[in-house]
C-alpha cells in the first residue's frame, strides 16, 4: 500500500488528501471503490505536509457538503493523483507493450505480406522517438504509424466504413470519428455522414463505442 497526495482548487482554495494509489486510480477509472477504502486519513488539508486541515465552512462553500468523505470522493475524481516515479513507469510501460501488442496482430511489412516482430517494432519506436502516453491505444496508433513509417515498411489493413451520426449525438461522436476521419458531409437534417479508414483490428472496439455513444442509433457501412 502506498499513499500519495490527491489534490484539487477550488474557488481559489486547497483541498489535499493521502490516499492509496491503486484505490485512488481505480476510482478515477470508475471502477466501484469505496471511499473508506482510499483515503489513507479520514481528514482534508489545505496543506497535508504541514498538517493544516480545512475547515467545515469551505468544504461547505466549495463541495455542498461538511461530510469528509464526499468532499475526498470529488477530489478523487476530479482532482489530480500525485503518482510516484515507479507508478508512471509502469503505467507507461504497460501502455507500451498494449500498443506493441497490438501493431503485432495488425500490422505488416507490405514489401513481404509478413508480421513485424514484437522487438522489432519496440526498437523502431524507440529510434523514431515514439512518445507513448495515457490515451486509449486506437487514438495513438495513428501518429505512432506516421512516425514508423520512416524507419520500417509498416502497414494496417483498413476499413473504410460510411457512418452517419443521428444529429442528437454528433457532439459527443464527433471526437471518435476524428482520428480516422478522411471525408465529413452535415446532411441538411443535421445529421453527420462521414467516410472513415479504420484499422481493421479496432473494427469492433469503435463499434462499441460508437453504439454507447448513439445508443445504437447511428448507421455504418463497410465501403468497397
Amino acid at each position: 500500500m502506498t499513499n500519495v497526495e490527491a489534490r484539487l482548487k477550488v474557488k481559489g482554495k486547497n483541498f489535499e488528501i493521502l490516499v492509496d494509489v491503486d484505490k485512488a486510480i481505480q476510482m478515477k477509472k470508475g471502477l466501484p471503490v469505496n471511499i473508506e477504502n482510499v483515503l489513507a486519513i479520514d481528514q482534508i488539508f489545505s496543506d497535508s505536509k504541514k498538517g493544516i486541515r480545512v475547515s467545515n465552512a469551505d468544504l461547505k462553500e466549495c463541495f455542498g457538503t461538511e461530510d469528509v468523505r464526499a468532499a475526498a470522493e470529488k477530489i478523487v475524481k476530479t482532482g489530480e493523483v500525485l503518482l510516484p516515479m515507479e507508478y508512471r513507469k509502469k503505467e507507461q510501460d504497460m501502455k507500451i507493450k498494449q500498443i506493441i501488442d497490438f501493431l503485432v496482430k495488425n500490422a505488416m511489412d507490405p514489401t513481404t505480406g509478413r508480421p513485424h516482430t514484437p522487438t522489432r517494432i519496440e526498437e523502431s519506436m524507440k529510434k523514431a522517438g515514439v512518445n507513448v502516453d495515457n490515451r486509449p491505444v486506437d487514438q495513438q496508433i495513428p501518429e505512432i504509424l506516421k512516425k514508423l513509417m520512416p524507419i520500417i515498411p509498416i502497414k494496417i489493413e483498413t476499413k473504410r466504413l460510411k457512418i452517419v451520426i443521428p444529429a442528437i449525438h454528433t457532439g459527443k461522436a464527433y471526437s471518435l470519428l476524428q482520428e480516422y476521419k478522411e471525408k465529413e458531409e452535415w446532411l441538411n437534417n443535421g445529421d453527420l455522414s462521414c467516410i472513415i479508414n479504420l484499422p481493421a483490428g479496432l473494427q469492433m472496439e469503435f463499434y462499441d463505442k460508437l453504439n454507447g455513444i448513439t445508443h445504437g442509433s447511428a448507421i455504418a457501412e463497410e465501403m468497397k
